[in-house]
């Protein structure tokens, strides 16, 4: 796949910060997508989060709210009903969203406990992605590095001990972070996990648009976004698909995030992908941002 510099496209931009375009086709099938790598240590910059607080907004509206970053894409999961977000997210430092703890067998009464992944920042600005278990009564979550935690039980809100794990895990200490799912590369490979993290189970070949988050082993951030729902013109890919993307643009790790509707990427404001929907920009619960690093007056 051929990727062409965008940088010209859009607003001026740090160094720090490249973009990429491809009309390329996919499997024979017309394709679009946008990909920016940005440097992870680069101090005229920083990363942060945010959500909608019980509210949902276009990315076009945080972009506005939050001052105008350089990035703004669409985050995790979340429910239309109550716009709660259903994945962990870190606000500098701090826990503000959960992992949803239970999902409901549909053959039993029996509960499923996923531990769902996400993909984070240090404070010293190393990128990580990790499966984990979430609890509102820790500051930090729990984190499994090397495959995700399979149990269930017959508790609707199971502790860390209902896992009945013997993996090793360690606290998962993100400044900054974003849930989503499934894992689609680990170690510069291939590795989806979308059985064991209970998404997409049964529509790993589907093709939808999509939103996908990384890094690569010389520290630079890699956000995709994949037009998709357009036929004749941008047709999305599959989780496969995605996630060899990922690797041939140097991903050591990655998630997928929420897709479809909610795929939507601003830089400086502007729009990469043509959103799905028809009304244009879908209101989302979550967002990622790269933005402009704010320097401390001195006393």
């Amino acid at each position: 796949m051929h990727w062409k510099k965008a940088n010209d496209e859009f607003d001026s931009l740090p160094r720090a910060i490249r973009v990429f375009k491809t009309s390329d086709s996919l499997n024979g099938r017309p394709f679009k997508a946008f990909c920016v790598e940005v440097k992870l240590k680069d101090k005229q910059i920083d990363f942060t989060t945010q959500t909608g607080a019980g509210n949902s907004y276009t990315p076009t509206q945080y972009y506005n709210r939050e001052h105008k970053p350089y990035i703004v894409v669409n985050g995790g999961y979340f429910s239309y009903q109550t716009n709660q977000n259903l994945n962990v997210i870190i606000r500098e430092g701090k826990m503000v969203s959960y992992n949803i703890p239970a999902l409901k067998s549909l053959f039993n009464d029996s509960f499923y406990y996923a531990t769902r992944s996400a993909f984070g920042i240090t404070k010293k600005r190393l990128a990580d992605v990790a499966w984990l278990f979430t609890d509102s009564a820790k500051r930090w979550p729990y984190g499994f590095q090397t495959h995700p935690i399979i149990a269930k039980g017959s508790r609707p809100d199971p502790s860390f001990a209902d896992l009945h794990t013997i993996e090793q895990w360690n606290w998962w200490k993100m400044h900054t972070a974003i849930g989503g799912g499934p894992v689609l590369v680990q170690e510069g490979a291939v590795f989806i996990t979308n059985k064991e993290e209970q998404l997409y189970a049964f529509e790993r070949n589907d093709q939808h648009p999509r939103t996908a988050i990384g890094y690569t082993h010389n520290h630079r951030l890699i956000i995709l976004v994949i037009q998709g729902r357009n036929p004749g013109v941008a047709e999305g890919a599959t989780l496969d698909e995605t996630a060899r993307i990922l690797v041939e643009l140097g991903c050591e790790e990655a998630i997928n995030l929420d897709g479809g509707g909610s795929s939507c990427m601003l830089i400086n404001g502007k729009e990469t992908i043509q959103p799905a929907d028809k009304e244009g920009e879908r209101p989302v619960a979550s967002v990622f941002m790269v933005i402009k690093k704010e320097r401390r007056k001195k006393m």
